[in-house]
C-alpha cells in the first residue's frame, strides 16, 4: 500500500502531501482540479510514461524550472520489508526521468518489481476503435503488472525492430550477418513477447470464468499474433522476408503487428460493434480482473478516474464490492461524494481545488 505520498512542482500541485491512506481513497473536486494529476503522480511509480503519456516537460509545474518530484512510502505487507520509491525531474538534469529506490538511483523498469499499477481513465473509452498500437501498448501494460520482466521484452524487441527497419530503409544493401545478428535479438525477445501477451489473455479470460454472475458485460480476450511467434520461426520468416522487407523499408511481420481481439460473450460481438455503454462495462470488467490478478504476486495499485459517474447505482454497487475484494489500493476520483456513498465510511476522502489537497475523512 502507498502512503506519505508527496507532490512537489507537478503540474498544478505545488506541494501536496497525502497520509494516512487506506485500502479505498476518495479524490473528489470540480474539474480542473488537480484529481487526475495525483493519479498521474502514482502512475509514475510503474514503468512506462504515466497515466496520460506525457512529455516530463508537461509534468512540470509553470512556478518551476522544469523539474518535479513524486515520493510515496510502499509497505509491501507480507511482501517484504517498507520501501521508499521516488521519481522525478531534476534542474540539472532536465528532460531525464529519474527513479529512486530508497535512495538509492534505480531504473523505470525496475519499478514494476516493487508495485503492480493499473488504471482506467475516460481517454481509453475509445480503446475498442482505436489503432491497433494503442490495444498492443495495452496489452503490454497490463502484461507488465502481471510479468516485470516484460518490458525487457519489449524493449529489447524494440530497439531491435528500429535497427533491422533502419538497414532495411538505408541506399546501401545491408550486410547480411548484421541482419542475422540484429534477427536473432529480435526473435529472441519477440518470442518472450508474444509470449506474454498470450498468456495475459488466457489468465484474463480464466479470472473472468470464475467469477459469478455480474452486472458488467463480459469480455473474452483473444491474442491475435502478428506472425509467428516462435523464436526459430520468427528468424526463419525474417531472413525469407528481407527482400519485400526492403521493398517497404520497414518490418512487415512480427509481433510489432500484433493485435488484441475483445468480443462480448453472449453476443459474439466484436467490441468495437458494440454500445459505448457495453464497451465501457467491458473495460471495468477487464480491468477489474486484472487487478485481481496482479495483486496476487505483488503490492497492487488501481487508479480508477471518474469511473463511478456513469455507472448506475447496481453497477457502482458490484464494483465497489469487487474493489474490496480486489487485494488492491484503491484511487478513485469524482466531482462530488454521492456516487461514493456505499464507500465514504470505509475510504480516505480528500477535497482537492486549485492543486490544494485537504483531507476530509
Amino acid at each position: 500500500m502507498l502512503d506519505r505520498i508527496t507532490l512537489s512542482s507537478f503540474r498544478n500541485h505545488a506541494e501536496t502531501r497525502l497520509d494516512q491512506a487506506r485500502q479505498l481513497n476518495l479524490l473528489v473536486g470540480e474539474n480542473g482540479a488537480g484529481k487526475t494529476n495525483v493519479l498521474e503522480a502514482l502512475s509514475l511509480f510503474a514503468p512506462g510514461r504515466g497515466l496520460r503519456r506525457a512529455a516530463l516537460a508537461d509534468m512540470a509545474g509553470k512556478s518551476g524550472a522544469g523539474q518535479f518530484a513524486a515520493s510515496a512510502r510502499l509497505d509491501p505487507g507480507d511482501h517484504g520489508e517498507p520501501v521508499q520509491l521516488g521519481t522525478g525531474v531534476a534542474a540539472d538534469r532536465p528532460g531525464r526521468r529519474i527513479v529512486q529506490v530508497n535512495g538509492a538511483e534505480a531504473t523505470a523498469l525496475s519499478l514494476g518489481e516493487w508495485l503492480a499499477t493499473g488504471w482506467l481513465t475516460p481517454a481509453m473509452d475509445g480503446l475498442f476503435t482505436d489503432s491497433a498500437s494503442q490495444r498492443r501498448r495495452y496489452m503490454d501494460r497490463l502484461a507488465l503488472a502481471l510479468e516485470p520482466g516484460h518490458a525487457r521484452h519489449a524493449s529489447r524487441y524494440e530497439g531491435a525492430l528500429r535497427e533491422r527497419n533502419r538497414l532495411l530503409a538505408d541506399e546501401r544493401e545491408p550486410d547480411p550477418a548484421w541482419l542475422d545478428s540484429i534477427e536473432a535479438q529480435m526473435a529472441q525477445a519477440g518470442s518472450a513477447l508474444a509470449q506474454g501477451r498470450a498468456r495475459l489473455a488466457s489468465q484474463i479470460n480464466a479470472r473472468l470464468a470464475e467469477l459469478p454472475d455480474s452486472p458488467f458485460a463480459r469480455p473474452l480476450l483473444a491474442y491475435l499474433p502478428g506472425g509467428a511467434t516462435g523464436e526459430g520461426e520468427l528468424a526463419a520468416n525474417w531472413r525469407q522476408q528481407r527482400r519485400t522487407d526492403r521493398a517497404a523499408q520497414r518490418s512487415l511481420s512480427g509481433p510489432h503487428r500484433d493485435e488484441l481481439g475483445v468480443t462480448m460473450a453472449g453476443k459474439a460481438m466484436p467490441a468495437a460493434a458494440c454500445s459505448t455503454g457495453e464497451q465501457k462495462a467491458m473495460l471495468v470488467a477487464i480491468t477489474l480482473a486484472h487487478a485481481e490478478l496482479a495483486a496476487r504476486g505483488r503490492p497492487g495499485v488501481l487508479l480508477l478516474d471518474e469511473v463511478a459517474a456513469h455507472l448506475d447505482p447496481l453497477r457502482r454497487e458490484a464494483l465497489f464490492d469487487r474493489l474490496r475484494d480486489s487485494g488492491a489500493q484503491v484511487w478513485l476520483t469524482g466531482t462530488e461524494t454521492a456516487p461514493f456513498a456505499a464507500v465514504l465510511g470505509e475510504a480516505a476522502v480528500w477535497r482537492v481545488a486549485d492543486g490544494q489537497v485537504e483531507r476530509l475523512t
